[in-house]
């Protein structure tokens, strides 16, 4: 009984803090939200909890707390099934602090974003539905942040989904926003609108402000990689525009100093190496590089005039070269079977001059 009451608290423990804080603040947060439903009084209550567009200027706080708040079974199981685990992992690679940021980032922010788009519709409409007919909740904004995290440390991995689709992680992000735009168009714009601010919002935190810790100098800030740009997010035929709109956008930025600059990388894949800083991501830039390195390498080789040449060339050499040997052997054949008639004329002829 000691062991099997010891199993769970051991596994308790494990948890960072972090992430057990956070997990615990969702379970508490989304059964005070079920209970004050199944008392009645859910409806009195909600402004508190969750993000309502036309009440929240005056509850500030559910700009974060609404994230805690899953309003329905199915969503809390899916939260813990995924964001706990996610998180665990985040936390023991950022440590806590960095890992409490990056969530207050990703869901505040969105939530703002989200508030200001429901006030300009609105203002626009002038529906009323947009202020006190939306409630923003959940952590949908916290998901696709957890997922561009992963597609900057580990995007070349592998996942299974239902075991039976297979996927990189560096799809995920980009599939999971294509599902959020069409919920958005035929429809149901809250809450599914925080996934695309929730991407935007986390990549900005993760390319420019997250604090990396050197173990050699001073910490430097963000992941200023070619492999890391905004222009990887998007399939070749679109990279010419959005590269344009990705250098305006920065150059804008650093000049109203709203983001860090740096003379030596720019938005558009400038390489800047972290001095000493976090050994999974310096290995993993380090695997990327060298991979793109044998690829690079593979191209120009098959592409060297060179190579070209005799691949073109190869399969006419073989054919002349098969040619030449069939038509010896048959001059060769051809030789012999003339030796041999003659050889049996003289024969012939000798018998019969004895006879």
């Amino acid at each position: 009984m000691a062991v099997l009451t010891s199993a769970p608290l051991h596994f308790i423990a494990s948890i960072p803090p972090a992430t057990r804080a956070f997990t615990a603040a969702t379970i508490g947060f989304s059964f005070l939200y079920y209970g004050l439903s199944w008392t009645g009084n859910g409806d009195s209550s909600v402004p508190y909890l969750v993000l309502v567009p036309g009440s929240s200027i005056f509850y500030p706080w559910t700009f974060l707390t609404s994230a805690f708040v899953e309003t329905t079974i199915i969503e809390l199981i899916v939260t813990l099934l995924v964001i706990p685990a996610s998180l665990r992992y985040l936390e023991r690679l950022w440590g806590a602090v960095e890992t409490l940021k990056f969530i207050a980032v990703s869901i505040t922010v969105s939530n703002i974003i989200a508030f200001g788009l429901n006030w300009l519709e609105f203002m626009v409409l002038s529906n009323p539905v947009f202020l006190y007919g939306q409630q923003y909740h959940g952590q949908m904004a916290l998901q696709i942040a957890v997922l561009v995290a992963f597609t900057q440390i580990i995007p070349e991995h592998q996942v299974q989904l239902f075991g039976v689709l297979r996927a990189r992680v560096k799809t995920l992000p980009m599939a999971y926003v294509t599902f959020s735009t069409v919920m958005c168009i035929i429809g149901f714009q809250c809450p599914f609108i925080v996934i695309q601010f929730g991407w935007l919002v986390s990549y900005i935190w993760l390319r420019f402000y997250k604090k990396n810790s050197g173990e050699i100098g001073g910490p430097t800030y963000g992941d200023r990689s070619e492999t890391f740009a905004f222009v990887s997010w998007f399939p070749p035929f679109i990279h010419t525009p959005i590269t344009m709109l990705a250098d305006t956008s920065y150059t804008l930025a650093s000049r109203f100093h709203l983001i860090p600059s740096s003379g030596v990388d720019i938005e558009s894949g400038g390489y800047t190496q972290l001095p000493g800083g976090a050994r999974a991501e310096a290995e993993r830039r380090r695997a990327m590089a060298l991979k793109a390195l044998d690829q690079r390498l593979a191209e120009e080789q098959h592409l060297h005039p060179r190579n070209v040449l005799r691949t073109v060339l190869c399969p006419l050499h073989h054919a002349l070269r098969w040619y030449r040997n069939h038509l010896f052997r048959s001059n060769l054949l051809w030789r012999l079977l003339c030796q041999e008639s003659l050889k049996k004329g003289r024969l012939t002829k000798i018998a019969v001059n004895k006879s």
